[in-house]
């Protein structure tokens, strides 16, 4: 028999519930967390405003958090992590990535891309120097954003542990 070497589960400042049981299990036992999404289906890289259009082959159009009401009012966050990006010449990716990596050293995020650029902008997060300043400014601000919208449709998200 092995050992659980890591677990992969979504976690990212748009969706922080594994903070609740989940870190804490996975450190107790010395397994490392594998966070997909990390960047919110691309939301927390500061390219999708509330006037975005997702084409039916499209998931993110299935996604209440990407309906337009919701877009808007979860632009919050990326005005959050833009504004700490500008101070630290960096991208609002690297930011939500760099916070990620701040969080316990066995955490490890997997960006899904398929744009080369995309790709060099997410390793570049490595470089990004948070500050424990950096990170309370970035959780004290991120506490008072209540996202809007749901991560799946009611179906999925009952499959997923909401």
């Amino acid at each position: 028999m092995q050992p659980v070497a890591a677990l992969q589960s979504e976690y990212s400042l748009w969706w922080r519930r594994p903070e609740e049981e989940v870190l804490p299990t996975l450190e107790e036992l010395g397994i490392g967390l594998i966070p997909y999404s990390p960047l919110g289906k691309g939301f927390l890289a500061g390219t999708i405003d509330a006037s975005a259009t997702f084409g039916s082959d499209d998931f993110r159009s299935q996604l209440p958090r990407f309906t337009p009401g919701a877009l808007s009012a979860n632009q919050a966050l990326v005005e959050l992590l833009g504004s700490i990006a500008a101070d630290k010449n960096a991208t609002p990716a690297q930011i939500a990535l760099a916070w990620l990596l701040a969080q316990r050293p066995w955490i490890v995020p997997i960006p899904g891309t398929t744009n080369p650029s995309r790709l060099d902008e997410n390793f570049g997060a490595v470089d990004v120097e948070l500050t424990p300043d950096d990170l309370r400014e970035i959780d004290t601000a991120a506490a008072k954003i209540a996202v809007q919208g749901a991560r799946y449709p009611e179906t999925l998200e009952r499959m997923t542990g909401g």
